[in-house]
């Protein structure tokens, strides 16, 4: 299964299950082997469990920088080796989704020149609703500061 995390790393995150698939199907079409489809509740779950997996990984270990440091080291590889390869990174954005004027995760080209591009996928307006939202919350935080 392929899916995208988008906006900002922790509570306004969110899904882009609209784009979501298993070996190019989107997910909503999918049904397994065992005859079952799509599940608005399982995927619920498992976005849950994917967001708050942090706080179960320090609850177990004390500490994150494990997955830090292999995110980093993944980055660096697409620049170093001009990978052109499409990770999931912040970057400022340029009116993207309505967004303009802070930094937050969207799917990226990432290359020799670091953000190459910030690709612009067709979500759904609900997602890109949820995705203003996270953004506008990132924006107020910055705003304490």
């Amino acid at each position: 299964m392929h899916a995208y995390i988008v906006g900002e790393h922790g509570d306004s995150e969110l899904a882009l299950w609209s784009l979501a698939n298993i070996a190019g199907v989107r997910l909503r079409d999918f049904v397994g082997a065992n005859g079952r489809g799509y599940d608005e509740g399982a995927l619920e779950t498992i976005f849950e469990q994917t967001r708050t997996a942090a706080y179960e990984i320090i609850k177990r270990k004390k500490a994150t920088y494990y997955a830090i440091g292999l995110g980093l080291l993944t980055i660096v590889e697409a620049i170093l080796r001009d990978q052109n390869t499409v990770l999931t990174v912040c970057s400022p954005l340029s009116g993207q989704y309505g967004v303009d004027g802070i930094a937050i995760s969207l799917p990226t080209i990432v290359g020799r020149n670091g953000i190459e591009e910030v690709l612009n996928l067709p979500i759904s307006e609900a997602e890109a609703a949820a995705f203003q939202h996270s953004a506008s919350t990132l924006k107020e935080r910055l705003a304490q500061l």
